[in-house]
């Protein structure tokens, strides 16, 4: 198995015993190549969810560069929800379970087709 199913099995499961949320394997696997590199990167591999620089990253890279979202408040509101579906005390915030739970969030599957 590589490194990456192995990171793609553990996201899973985090969204499953989380979130509740089974997660569609196909699509979080897109997700996750689609986070390119930085998943295997510690730092980078982490959403912090109370560090305001690193949710504006998260909205101007991923929700309106990668899903062609429009800047508005829902942005910021659809993130919240996120981070709270996650779990605020949770330490270990993945950015593809962060991803993959925002592009549910929009219904925006489509930009992983």
């Amino acid at each position: 198995m590589s490194k990456r199913d192995e990171l793609i099995t553990k996201y899973a499961a985090d969204l499953k015993d989380k979130c509740g949320v089974n997660a569609d394997m196909d699509l979080l696997t897109k997700v996750v190549v689609g986070c390119g590199p930085s998943i295997y990167n510690a730092d980078a591999a982490t959403v912090s969810g109370s560090d305001e620089s690193e949710l504006a990253t998260v909205k101007n890279n991923f929700l309106i560069k990668k899903l062609g979202l429009k800047d508005s408040p829902d942005l910021d509101k659809g993130i919240d929800a996120v981070i709270e579906k996650y779990g605020r005390s949770n330490r270990n915030k993945y950015r593809a379970v962060v991803y993959y739970l925002l592009t549910k969030h929009f219904k925006k599957e489509g930009a992983y087709k």
